[in-house]
């Protein structure tokens, strides 16, 4: 009776009987089913032209129409942030009437600075 017990999980898709896949499912690298799991996650993504550095009196005396320099040029790279993360930088557009960026550098982190 221990022979008969004795399954070999190959010859019936070892891989889709143990997650309970579908047919179609088990067709499916692995590694692809891996990132449709994660592509719906959200992320924050923001653009940053720019920083400036005042104290509070100067901020409140803002008002409409006022001008605060940046740390940036004209024409220098913008800073591209996931969750807070640099990840690139990048230059502004403009795509039918709205502001957009395009990546010129993907910044690469080592897993010392994580």
């Amino acid at each position: 009776m221990a022979d008969d017990q004795n399954l070999n999980l190959n010859e019936f898709g070892a891989d889709a009987a143990a997650a309970g896949a579908t047919a179609e499912e088990s067709r499916v690298p692995q590694s692809a089913r891996d990132l449709d799991a994660i592509g719906l996650i959200p992320v924050k993504v923001s653009a940053v032209l720019g920083t400036a550095n005042m104290q509070v009196n100067q901020l409140l005396k803002l008002g409409r129409g006022a001008v605060v320099e940046l740390d940036r040029k004209v024409g220098e790279a913008i800073d591209i942030y996931v969750n807070n993360r640099l990840v690139a930088r990048g230059e502004v557009v403009i795509v039918d009437d709205r502001l957009g960026i395009t990546m010129t550098e993907i910044i690469k982190n080592d897993a010392g600075n994580a």
